[in-house]
């Protein structure tokens, strides 16, 4: 049986992990990330790999997933907004150290295929992955395979625009769909909320340390899993925003399902049913075609470092 070393490679962390070709991890590492140093950063990759290749010798591959644009040939980072990383041979530098192949890839279609091969999306051939964390992440599995694009950096959904002239996003541009349908997109409507009726807020505003412009999604999670009204009210603003883009994306890419991923999934008991609503709501041909199954992640915070690993092995 061959083994494959998965690294998942965010702004504050490096995890890394052996995985079985049954997408199971046997061991798994991780460190912090010296973000703001390429040289220390592809270090921090390859002490992990050799520390996990030497206690596992069948390892043959590594696969790398990194938040940011993945050029065609799986290799260089062109940019990643979270690490300093531009045009980053990265692929070359982890393979001069560690001694094996190495194949990079976008996170978020290293989780798209993770759930694809190992996890909520088994057995569907036309799947559509949405991670909702900070911002929003994506993948495209079209019959079987995952989707890239010509440049490598397809299924950037957060970054479609849905309001014209809206709220400034991180990527230089306004209104994109992840600064209305995010962990972030959570926090900046309770603020606003809080600002204009701080009465109603109270509740997120007292587990914010009495600050309207500090309250974080982990307060509204809170807040909402007590019942509080006005932190419902945000989840189901992030909720209607989340089913119509889904919508969106159905009408162009007829999935068979979507798979909801990132770190909003983890309060899915307060999400999922109001994003199907929304999604039944706004889709092309509401009551004439076959909807998509949204479903939740099932690998968790393990879905980058199982994908990357089973796409090292492809």
């Amino acid at each position: 049986m061959s083994l494959t070393i998965g690294v998942d490679v965010g702004g504050t962390k490096v995890a890394a992990g052996v995985v079985d070709e049954q997408g199971r991890i046997l061991e798994k590492l991780r460190r912090p990330t010296p973000s703001t140093d390429p040289e220390e950063t592809a270090g921090a990759i390859a002490d992990l790999v050799g520390r996990l290749k030497a206690e596992h010798r069948d390892v043959v591959a590594v696969g790398l997933g990194a938040a940011g644009f993945v050029d065609e040939s799986r290799s260089v980072v062109l940019f990643a907004p979270n690490l300093a990383w531009r045009d980053e041979p990265i692929k070359d530098k982890v393979e001069q150290r560690v001694g094996l192949p190495v194949v990079v890839e976008n996170d978020a279609n290293a989780m798209a295929w993770g759930e694809a091969r190992f996890g909520a999306g088994r057995g569907e051939r036309y799947l559509v992955c949405i991670t909702l964390g900070t911002g929003i992440g994506g993948g495209i599995i079209v019959d079987g395979r995952l989707y890239r694009g010509r440049y490598g950096i397809g299924a950037e959904f957060g970054h479609i625009r849905v309001v014209p002239d809206g709220r400034r996003c991180g990527c230089g541009n306004r209104g994109c769909w992840e600064q209305y349908a995010s962990g972030n997109a959570l926090a900046h409507e309770a603020r606003d909320l809080a600002r204009v009726n701080p009465g109603w807020a109270a509740r997120m505003i007292e587990l914010s340390g009495g600050s309207p412009e500090v309250i974080t999604g982990l307060a509204v999670s809170q807040a909402a899993r007590e019942g509080d009204p006005a932190a419902l009210e945000c989840f189901q603003s992030v909720a209607e925003w989340t089913g119509q883009g889904m919508a969106d994306l159905a009408a162009t890419l007829d999935p068979g399902a979507f798979i909801i991923g990132g770190g909003l999934s983890a309060v899915a008991d307060l999400l999922l049913e109001p994003i199907k609503k929304a999604f039944a709501n706004a889709v092309t041909g509401h009551g004439h075609r076959r909807l998509a199954d949204v479903r939740v992640a099932e690998l968790g915070p393990d879905a980058g470092i199982v994908g990357a690993a089973d796409l090292a092995r492809q």
